[in-house]
């Protein structure tokens, strides 16, 4: 099995398109099993040359709550009264341990994404 490392953009876009070639192979055979390498080639190449940056914590909450079709209402068991919510929403007040912690627990939001300093200009 001829395989390299990932090293140029060249090397990366030709490992795509040996993936797509790849994609209907069966799991246990060479072809499987060579798909697999490289997509775990492909996955370290992407991290290192492409990182995908966290969201605003307010967009993250902001995207769930569209995802979910939840409302403010529904925010409140985590971050506390209506009006609260909203000061959260419109960036006029940060998000506390608690609610991070409330938001993480309650919606799944990661807790990364959520005690990352909030950008004002994301609302």
């Amino acid at each position: 099995m001829d395989i390299k490392p990932i090293k140029t953009p060249e090397d990366y876009r030709a490992t795509l398109r040996e993936i797509e070639s790849l994609m209907g192979a069966e799991a246990d055979s060479p072809e499987g099993e060579r798909l697999d390498i490289l997509v775990t080639l492909v996955e370290a190449y992407e991290r290192q040359h492409f990182p995908l940056d966290l969201p605003d914590p307010v967009a993250a909450i902001k995207l769930v709550m569209e995802q979910r079709g939840l409302t403010v209402k529904d925010l409140e068991p985590m971050i506390g009264h209506s009006n609260r919510v909203y000061e959260i929403l419109n960036h006029k007040r940060p998000l506390t341990l608690k609610m991070i912690w409330n938001l993480h627990q309650g919606l799944g939001i990661p807790a990364e994404s959520l005690i990352r300093p909030g950008n004002p200009k994301a609302a």
